[in-house]
Order: structure tokens, then sequence, then C-alpha cells
């Protein structure tokens, strides 16, 4: 049974909610996407080199590692590759706005939800998450103290352009997959494994990890319950206030805090003594992971829905 807020939310998205038009859709995201990426990449090198044409090597380097990465050879373990990574889902967080708007003539608004509800959520996930992942973290610390990552004053230094930056990632993620995907699979779709199960099997493939190895299917099974609890909570209040505020709250501790060896660690404070391929300890870490997503999930949707 579905909520009225979410009946409520898909208004816009059914007034034209052919199949052809998401398709689209979606193309038009992956071009922007990529678009963006490319101009993102073309103005770095070109502003390394008009500063100082040694920068251009740290560029060309940063790509170079970026590369490495996505074909299994270690993480993404430098700040500049790593806010190389995070710049490219501008693309990403415009896309799905253009191609709402473009193909189904439906406002940003409809996408997001109603501020005031959209707020309330973003805001909730963020209060039940935080006292939560500290215990556990702290808990962590104590058991197995991780590796030191950038040193505290760089860290601080990058804060300002990282956290804004990791906003528009998480926030992108979720315009794309409980945002619009989702959305109009709705209007189309009553059955919950079409509109909630796809665009998170999609969300779950996309995390595919080759340096994870034998921690592979973990990885995925881990980001395809994100994205169930995820749906599952713009299902229930109508709004990506809740899912935004979950992913980013989970993705500033991934990614600044405590980052996990062999992924993304170019911007953490520590990082985890074992690489995210080994199993035993690091199989065990992720399966916890997952077990406390489910958790805060359980305590934002009974927080926002009671």
């Amino acid at each position: 049974m579905r909520t009225e807020a979410f009946e409520l939310s898909l208004d816009e998205a059914r007034d034209y909610p052919q199949i052809w038009r998401l398709l689209l859709g979606c193309l038009l995201i992956i071009f922007i996407y990529l678009s963006g990426a490319a101009f993102l990449i073309g103005v770095t090198i070109g502003a390394a080199g008009a500063i100082d044409p040694a920068y251009t090597t740290n560029v060309t380097a940063a790509l170079m590692r970026i590369t490495s990465s996505a074909q299994g050879y270690g993480g993404i373990d430098t700040p500049l590759a790593t806010l190389i990574v995070l710049g490219t889902f501008l693309g990403f967080f415009i896309g799905p706005l253009l191609a709402a708007a473009a193909l189904h003539f439906r406002g940003p608004g409809s996408l997001f939800g109603e501020w005031e509800d959209w707020l309330e959520g973003f805001t909730t996930a963020l209060v039940v998450l935080v006292p939560v992942y500290a215990v556990v973290v702290g808990l962590a610390f104590w058991l197995d103290p991780p590796n030191p990552g950038l040193p505290f004053n760089r860290w601080l230094l990058l804060l300002p352009l990282a956290v804004p930056l990791i906003f528009v990632q998480t926030a992108a993620e979720e315009l794309v997959f409980r945002g619009y995907l989702q959305q109009q699979l709705a209007a189309r779709f009553r059955a919950r494994w079409i509109w909630m199960g796809l665009p998170a099997l999609i969300f779950a493939a996309l995390h595919w990890m080759p340096s994870a190895e034998a921690n592979l299917p973990l990885v995925l099974l881990g980001a395809l319950v994100f994205g169930l609890l995820a749906a599952d909570l713009t299902a229930q209040t109508g709004n990506l206030g809740a899912a935004m505020g979950l992913h980013f709250g989970n993705n500033l501790v991934a990614l600044l805090g405590v980052a996990t060896a062999d992924t993304i660690t170019g911007l953490a404070l520590f990082v985890t003594p074992t690489p995210v391929s080994e199993t035993g300890v690091q199989s065990i870490s992720i399966l916890i992971s997952v077990t406390l997503m489910v958790l805060v999930w359980w305590l934002v949707r009974r927080r926002l829905t009671r």
C-alpha cells in the first residue's frame, strides 16, 4: 500500500509517464554527466597549466589514479583525484533536473518534494545517524585503531570544498535513483519490485568495485540494501529529504572520517588498516555497516512516520 504522501509526490510524474520518455531521460542524464565530467577535467587541466605548468603533471597523475582504480587496481588515494571524482557529479545532479523538465515538463520541486518536508527529513536523518555512527566509530577506534590519513591541518583546509561536493554527489545519486527513476516508474507501474527494485539494482550495479575481490558480493549487497532503504524512506515521506540526509551522513563518515583502504581515501582523516578486499575482519565490517544502516533506517522511519 503506497502512502498518501508518496501518491501526491507523483502528481507531475503522472502527466507524462511514457517509458520512451524515461529512457530518453536516462540517456540525457548519461550524456550530461559524461559531458560535464569531460568539461571539468579539461578546465582543471587548463587552469593548472595556466597557474603553473608543473600542476598539469599533478592533475594528469590524479586522472591516471582514477582510471587505475576504476580498473580494479587500488583506490583513489589523493585529495585531488577524490575532488575530481566528486566534482564530476555536478553533471549527474543537473541531469535529472533537465531530463524531468525537458521530457516530463516537471519542475525541480516535484523531484525534491515540499521544502519544509524535505528539510525535516534531511535533518532527522542526520540527527539520528550522527550519534549512532559516533558510538560505532568510537568502538572501532578502541578495538582496531585505524591508520592516519590526511594531516589534520590539511584536512581542515579541504573541508570547505569537500563537504559541498559530497553533498552534490549524494544528492545527485538520490535525484537520479530515488527521485527521477523511482517517481517515473511509480507513475507508470504499481508493482513495488519495479519502482523500488529496479532503481536499487541499478544503483548497486554502479558500485561494482573490482578491487573488493572476494568481498565484492558483500559490497554490492550493501549498496542494494541502502538503495532499498532509501527508496522506502522516499515512499514513506513523499520527498527525498530523509534519503538524502542518510546518504550524505553516511558518505561524510566514509569519505572524510574513516575510509576503507583501497577505496576512496584521498580526503579521509583516517584509513582502516585492512583493505576492502581482505576477507575475515573486513567482511564482518561490511556486514556490520549494512546492519548499522538498517538500524538507522528503522529509527529515521519510525521518527518520521509516527
